[in-house]
């Protein structure tokens, strides 16, 4: 059926080699914006029904955009659909255990493929699958291989996998711990000071440690220091969604820590001084003024924690690693510097990483081997996301361009919710005749909507990978959108409030 298909389309177009379409067809996939050749359309939507006349896959492969992004909002749903299949085999086969021999137990196909799916750090790499087969089908197979191969690149998908494998190793979690827990000490050394500490200043240090490790870091360390305590379930997500925000806004102090600013420093000459001066500024002061608001929500929670907390580390003591060797530190933070240093060639990344490897074989009874489970899967989250973002500039471009100051503003929060943020921004680059104004308005937006879904911001994967443990089902679209609206109000006011 594919070869069918194929030479079907390959006939339509050497039937239309005098015409437009055949120009089209050699420009490869996605089709550029200007080759839609469009602006005399007026409205928006008489220039995405001309896009989709052009090229059916737009609408194609934009449907399956929003199925992924429905499909994330049900994960939840489906891990814990795995759980009941599984829970009940398992008593299947304890009740049929005395009739038959005495065997593993086996996998249940069903709850593995369940799993799976309610895995949101997969779910955009398993729609990617329909995706590229309708292209192979719409298109032909050479198409979609070389659109894979030589179109869409993965080097944030990569750094984002070594950056995460590092900063997760025992060493460098010793050395941030040791300096967070300076803070955390002159604040009490309390789960509350552990915990305003993490949400705090440590999004900030994202923008000297990039975005990535500083979620990988605050994420452990949450985990050891206050998740352990189990707060409630209304606290659990004010947290998650306050370190997902603050993460995005608090790498904003360079120009190259944070995914968003990184997709559009080098084209619009945004150097750090120009980020610490038009965004640093307003960053810090929305961390902090969102922390102390949630500090102040949940203030009578934190004094049952802190109590609690006492009987908890008199009972199982303390989680604190073993003292970990100078020169193992020193190692492994050079191979951090390296991979964020060279963050933007995955050869250079992956080269650092298959030494640092070594490093760590070498030094192995100095530290942990190398856990490579969420990298992994984020990783996998980000390609999945890059490959389906390659194919949703014919609408997200022409939409951008039509919008003034306030409603781009909203409309890059909004977008930013339903897609990486760092791919709003990357599509704004694109666009010719951007005012400075509006350069910065659509930055802004996206970094102000990073915290609202797991999608918004390239770290956030990955501190779901690391949290999810804690929330009962994994952690719900839902409800962490809505404890993300505090912080997006301030991000709001500080952001564009105060312009």
């Amino acid at each position: 059926m594919i070869r069918i298909a194929s030479e079907y389309t390959s006939g339509l177009f050497a039937l239309a080699a005098e015409g437009p379409l055949h120009a089209l067809a050699e420009m490869g996939l996605p089709l550029p914006v200007s080759a839609y050749d469009d602006g005399h359309f007026q409205s928006l939507v008489e220039v995405l029904r001309h896009r989709v006349q052009i090229e059916p896959l737009n609408l194609f492969a934009t449907a399956l955009f929003f199925l992924a992004i429905i499909h994330t909002f049900f994960a939840p749903m489906l891990l814990r659909w795995a759980r009941r299949v599984e829970e009940g085999r398992h008593l299947r086969w304890l009740a049929e255990r005395d009739l038959t021999s005495h065997r593993d137990e086996p996998a249940s196909f069903l709850a593995v493929t369940l799993h799976y799916l309610g895995e949101i750090e997969a779910v955009f790499g398993v729609w990617a699958i329909p995706l590229m087969v309708g292209v192979a089908i719409m298109k032909s197979p050479a198409e979609a291989t070389y659109f894979l191969e030589k179109t869409v690149h993965f080097n944030e998908a990569v750094f984002v996998v070594v950056v995460m494998a590092i900063a997760s190793t025992q060493p460098v979690l010793y050395l941030a711990e040791r300096v967070l827990s300076f803070v955390a000490s002159a604040l009490g050394g309390s789960p509350v000071a552990w915990w305003f500490t993490l949400v705090s200043v440590g999004p900030v240090l994202g923008s000297l440690i990039t975005e990535p490790a500083a979620m990988t870091i605050c994420a452990i360390l949450l985990a050891q220091h206050f998740f352990r305590y189990r707060p409630s379930s209304k606290l659990s997500y004010a947290t998650c969604a306050l370190l997902f925000s603050n993460i995005s806004i608090g790498g904003v102090c360079t120009h190259f820590a944070a995914p968003p600013v990184i997709m559009v420093s080098s084209v619009w000459s945004w150097d750090t001084r120009y980020m610490f001066f038009t965004f640093g500024w307003r960053a810090l002061c929305s961390v902090v003024v969102s922390t102390l608001l949630y500090f102040f929500m949940f203030r009578r929670e934190f004094r049952t924690l802190a109590e609690q907390s006492e009987a908890i580390d008199l009972r199982v003591g303390h989680l604190h690693e073993r003292p970990v060797s100078l020169f193992v530190i020193l190692g492994n933070v050079v191979f951090l510097v390296w991979t964020v240093a060279h963050a933007d060639s995955s050869r250079l990344v992956i080269m650092g990483f298959l030494f640092f490897l070594a490093f760590v074989d070498a030094t192995r009874h100095f530290q942990r081997s190398v856990s490579l489970r969420a990298p992994l899967l984020v990783g996998f989250f980000l390609a999945g996301l890059v490959i389906h973002g390659e194919f949703q500039a014919w609408w997200i471009e022409p939409l951008l361009t039509r919008l003034d100051e306030l409603t781009l503003f909203t409309s890059s929060i909004a977008l930013s919710a339903f897609n990486d943020n760092a791919s709003i921004t990357y599509l704004a680059s694109l666009v010719p005749h951007f005012s400075d104004e509006l350069k910065y308005t659509v930055v802004a937006g996206a970094l102000a909507g990073g915290g609202l879904t797991i999608i918004a911001n390239a770290p956030n994967p990955a501190g779901n990978a690391l949290l999810s443990r804690f929330f009962d089902g994994g952690v719900s679209p839902m409800k962490l959108l809505i404890a993300a609206l505090v912080p997006l109000i301030v991000n709001i006011f500080f952001f564009f409030g105060l312009r």
